[in-house]
């Protein structure tokens, strides 16, 4: 075998790289990535490092090698989700090992769901009707009603919540009534605030605004506390909320104001609310104007996703009921 790899240019032992070296070298080849992908890469590397399996010399690892350390992964408590991403950069890392000519196969080239089971919970449009309830819930609570406001507009804009936090002042054209959206506010874990591109390639779009989001904004902007010294982010000023440290909040802050309202929520009533998070209120905004018959295209930029795929995927969860309504109105 050995005679055979130096035949056809395989490099003997792998040139002793083990896996953990080889994902390293992968990702350091991975330039110009975004902050949220590098932090990615990184989570990874981390879990490899850990692994008596990072330990292990990468052309001594086979196919079912692979196979039974994401198994192992998944025993350990490990969700789909994570997995996922961990192939996703093992992957393509031993894949470079084989353009290289350090191994002959890549031992990762297999359907992920064949393998492990997918645990993962779809994060679901939740209805009208419950929108309504946990929105007038904030409104009336004397601790929340703060981010009413901010909550109506992620429900009824389609922002993306890094979108939302990045908004400043000079981004709301009350008079046309629309919102410019160009750019996502960012925080590293180092707590160095970062403003970056708009999470597709669609560029700069503009989402129009309902009366009552103009109002949520008008309300917003005026009762906004002047901090002593603005905050400013890659020359951008003037951002919507601040935190207590007179700084913008993140994405993070939101999630766990979505997380303590639910919980609130919850232990108050005997119907309960399901986990609404900020990205459940965008796909909610998105499957609401499919199910209002907005043409795909339109909803298309709205959303910002770059592929018109996305936005039609949201079409596939209508229900009967949207279904027939909408052949009715047609097969008059």
């Amino acid at each position: 075998m050995i005679r055979k790899d130096l035949e056809d240019g395989i490099v003997p032992c792998g040139e002793g790289m083990t896996v953990v070296e080889l994902v390293k070298k992968y990702v350091s080849q991975k330039t110009g990535v975004r902050h949220n992908t590098q932090a990615n890469y990184n989570f990874v590397i981390n879990i490899i490092a850990k692994e008596d399996f990072g330990k292990k010399r990468i052309d001594k690892v086979k196919l079912f090698d692979a196979k039974a350390w994401l198994i192992k992964l998944q025993d350990d408590g490990r969700g789909y989700s994570t997995i996922h991403s961990i192939r996703g950069v093992v992957r393509p890392a031993f894949q470079m090992a084989v353009d290289n000519d350090l191994i002959r196969k890549n031992p990762f080239e297999f359907q992920l769901a064949t393998v492990v089971v997918n645990d993962s919970v779809t994060r679901e449009a939740i209805t009208r009707k419950q929108e309504r309830e946990l929105l007038n819930f904030v409104q009336n609570d004397k601790h929340f009603r703060r981010y009413y406001e901010g909550m109506y507009i992620l429900f009824n804009t389609g922002l993306r919540v890094s979108e939302f936090v990045g908004l400043t002042v000079s981004d709301i054209d009350f008079d046309n009534k629309k919102i410019k959206v160009d750019h996502q506010l960012q925080r590293k874990r180092n707590m160095e605030y970062i403003i970056e591109d708009t999470k597709t390639s669609s560029g700069t779009r503009y989402v129009p605004m309902t009366d009552k989001v103009y109002e949520c904004f008008k309300s917003i902007i005026e009762s906004r506390k002047k901090p002593k010294v603005e905050p400013r982010i890659a020359g951008k000023i003037g951002f919507l909320y601040l935190d207590k440290n007179e700084m913008p909040m993140v994405a993070l802050h939101w999630e766990k104001y979505f997380k303590h309202i639910c919980e609130k929520y919850n232990s108050i009533y005997k119907v309960q609310m399901p986990k609404v998070t900020p990205h459940v209120c965008r796909h909610t905004f998105c499957s609401n104007m499919a199910k209002g018959g907005m043409n795909p295209k339109t909803l298309q930029k709205i959303m910002g996703h770059s592929n018109i795929g996305v936005t039609l995927n949201t079409y596939t969860h209508l229900d009967f009921d949207d279904i027939q309504k909408e052949m009715k109105e047609i097969c008059i």
